[in-house]
């Protein structure tokens, strides 16, 4: 398994503080119904979200391929925050609209109406403690959700997401770069579905089964069918990796194998450059028979990717 170097000591205080996060936004489900609708919906359980704490969650394609997925939030009995990637907002709220029919609930962009805040390290550590990813500190309106660490060599760094209403007081620490969020993110292992991978992949193929994002016990949903058979028949043949590149690469960008130059064969899901500028770092979802052939970009004669060990354990398939 390739490496690359650990980060220099001095980029460590970069990775404590809060971070703004224009790239997200937030769709708010409010009615008696709200929770029931969204349980058919999406691949998560959210008839059994307590109020105050949140899931990860996808939303799909009656073919299983993810349109949209969420960190969902329960602020009240009968209102769900969906956190998503703000392109993917429109089109997502407009979908899931066209579902409600005479369920008792109202769907509606609600951005301007929440801030966010990435959180990082001593920050994280501050509001979540140790708590595990999607537990949630619920206080004085604001919600902090514990995500999954980005995980360096033996080093773990706490991450969390800090969502509160318009106007509220910010939380303390340092400010962190967008951009050293974002690769935060990648060395966690767990990103949501962006628009240049929209309707790219089942949940499984971005790990979603093996990070609390997929409830295989729960009812129908759009796509449940794909979803379960990838995971019980044994089909599923892809999976997303954290892979190391010495050049940029771009989220929705092909990937090839050395044994076949010209048939992609994988993903780039999101990537972000090194805090120290050796390089990029990123997750790729691609084919399990190719992560063993080595991957690259730019074509025959192309850029070679390092593989690097996944922050967390991948379930096994059924």
């Amino acid at each position: 398994m390739n490496t690359r170097p650990e980060l220099s000591p001095p980029m460590n205080t970069v990775l404590n503080g809060t971070s703004a996060l224009p790239h997200l936004g937030v769709i708010q489900a409010q009615g008696e119904d709200a929770a029931n609708f969204l349980h058919n919906q999406l691949s998560n359980d959210v008839l059994l979200l307590p109020v105050g704490q949140a899931r990860l969650a996808a939303f799909c394609s009656a073919k299983g391929r993810m349109q949209a997925s969420f960190i969902l939030v329960k602020t009240a009995p009968d209102t769900v925050l969906l956190v998503l990637s703000l392109d993917l907002l429109a089109q997502t709220l407009k979908r899931l609209s066209m579902f409600v029919l005479r369920a008792k609930v109202k769907m509606s962009d609600a951005t301007g109406q929440w801030q966010f805040r990435g959180l990082l390290g001593d920050s994280a550590r501050a509001e979540v403690g140790g708590a595990a990813p999607w537990q949630t500190l619920a206080q004085d309106r604001a919600h902090t959700v514990a995500l999954y660490p980005a995980v360096l060599g033996d080093t773990k760094i706490p991450r969390a997401l800090w969502i509160a209403p318009a106007g509220h007081a910010l939380p303390a620490g340092a400010d962190v770069p967008t951009d050293v969020w974002s690769w935060a993110e990648v060395m966690s292992g767990v990103t949501l579905v962006s628009h240049p991978v929209f309707e790219a992949f089942v949940p499984q193929m971005m790990n979603y089964e093996s990070v609390g994002g997929v409830n295989f016990k729960k009812g129908c949903y759009p796509g449940q069918e794909v979803v379960a058979r990838s995971q019980f028949r044994g089909t599923l043949k892809r999976r997303t990796a954290l892979v190391h590149s010495p050049v940029a690469l771009t989220a929705g960008q092909d990937v090839f194998t050395p044994t076949d130059p010209e048939q992609p064969c994988a993903t780039v899901v999101l990537s972000a450059a090194r805090p120290d500028g050796q390089g990029f770092d990123a997750l790729v979802s691609g084919t399990t028979e190719s992560q063993q052939t080595g991957w690259q970009v730019g074509g025959a004669d192309g850029t070679a990717l390092g593989l690097l060990p996944l922050p967390y354990t991948l379930l096994a398939d059924i």
